[in-house]
């Protein structure tokens, strides 16, 4: 997850090379399309689950409800993230098979259209990300990133492919593994986006350096969780469920080691890293919850929406948000809607788990949960389009 102005606007134009100012960023299409969807989606699929309102098809079961999160929602951010600056074609076509594989799977989510395009948009976007990516890597440790979007656009493909019944257990088992995934993705790249950022304003403040690259711990965490990753594809063996217990207890832990390590509560006038870290204890949190959870009685889903709807859905909107702050040449740290959206996110975790656990009435802390969700990105999508009328489009 990028936040260098080169990667917002793309490299320089070399030999053979389109001219820059004819590149269009990812994000620019990306990132509003899933601040948009976000909004709808959560609340689109709880409320007619519970029974208040009219269903979508494609959002009417857990199922659909996991997979337009997942491939739906969260690879458009990965997508407008990673993907990098385009010809305008190019991101035609990447953005128009992601919006037309949305419809389909809404209207008709086990029909051929919408497999088809759910299948061609993760093909697209792999071709795209992966041969950029893995020519780019130097180090053995940077591989991670070419080799978790080789995964996750393959789980999008599988989930194309899983029964019709809602939610066999080999969806309970992709699902498991996507989510663990997208969980080592923002391990990864969390800690490169705060690490340097928390470094810089730390010099900044005491004008002497902090330390930046922390490969012993990045690696501590690549392993457990790729571990984890194993252990979960192989849920139904007792011994795979404890080695992904252990692992993702181990990832959790290293997590808030590092978190610790940052000495976050020093910094002065970065409510924007302060953000970013909240969605990273999220995960920690989250990933120890649903290791242990078995052995403690907690529902799974509880621990599994700690990660999709602390982690993922905190991080995901605040590098939009820092993102499309730097495009717009305006400083991260003044953007105080994003310190709402956290909030909001952060009730929306919490009713969701009080939800899961039982405690006062379900139903309306689920109902409760969505609103803060959907409140939380739309709060995103008023920061967006500030910035764009401001200082143009990024």
């Amino acid at each position: 997850m990028r936040t260098s102005e080169e990667d917002h606007h793309g490299p320089a134009a070399g030999p053979g090379s389109l001219p820059a100012r004819r590149l269009i960023a990812s994000g620019t299409l990306f990132y509003p399309a899933a601040t948009l969807y976000a909004i709808f989606a959560v609340p689109g699929s709880v409320l007619p689950m519970l029974g208040i309102a009219g269903a979508v098809p494609g959002l009417a079961t857990p199922a659909g409800h996991a997979h337009e999160m997942l491939f739906g929602f969260a690879l458009a951010v990965v997508a407008g993230n990673q993907a990098g600056a385009m010809s305008a074609g190019r991101l035609a076509l990447a953005f128009g098979l992601w919006l037309a594989a949305r419809f389909a799977f809404l209207a008709a989510p086990y029909e051929l259209p919408a497999v088809a395009l759910n299948i061609g948009f993760a093909a697209v976007l792999a071709h795209r990300l992966l041969p950029r990516l893995f020519s780019a890597v130097r180090k053995l440790r940077n591989v991670t990133l070419p080799l978790v979007l080789s995964a996750l656009c393959a789980s999008a493909v599988a989930f194309q492919f899983l029964p019709r019944d809602d939610f066999s257990a080999a969806g309970h088992r992709l699902t498991g593994v996507a989510l663990a995934l997208f969980a080592l993705l923002m391990l990864f790249m969390g800690g490169r986006i705060i690490t340097p950022a928390v470094a810089g304003q730390f010099h900044r403040q005491a004008g002497r350096p902090h330390a930046r690259v922390q490969p012993r711990i990045e690696a501590a965490l690549v392993v457990s969780t790729t571990i984890a990753v194993l252990a979960l594809s192989f849920a139904g063996s007792p011994a795979a469920g404890v080695v992904a217990s252990i692992a993702l207890v181990a990832a959790g832990s290293i997590a808030a080691f590092r978190l610790l390590r940052w000495r976050l509560w020093a910094l002065r006038g970065r409510p924007d890293l302060l953000c970013l870290a909240a969605g990273y204890a999220w995960l920690a949190g989250g990933l120890v919850l649903l290791g242990t959870a078995s052995a403690f009685g907690v529902p799974r889903t509880a621990a599994l929406h700690v990660i999709a709807v602390g982690s993922l859905g905190t991080l995901t909107l605040n590098v939009m948000a820092m993102s499309w702050a730097l495009s717009a040449r305006q400083d991260p740290s003044r953007a105080g809607l994003q310190v709402w959206g956290t909030l909001l996110l952060a009730a929306a975790t919490l009713a969701r788990v009080a939800a899961g656990l039982g405690v006062f009435e379900p139903r309306m802390l689920l109902v409760l949960a969505s609103l803060c969700w959907s409140g939380a990105f739309a709060l995103l999508l008023v920061l967006m389009v500030r910035l764009r009328v401001r200082r143009g489009p990024p």
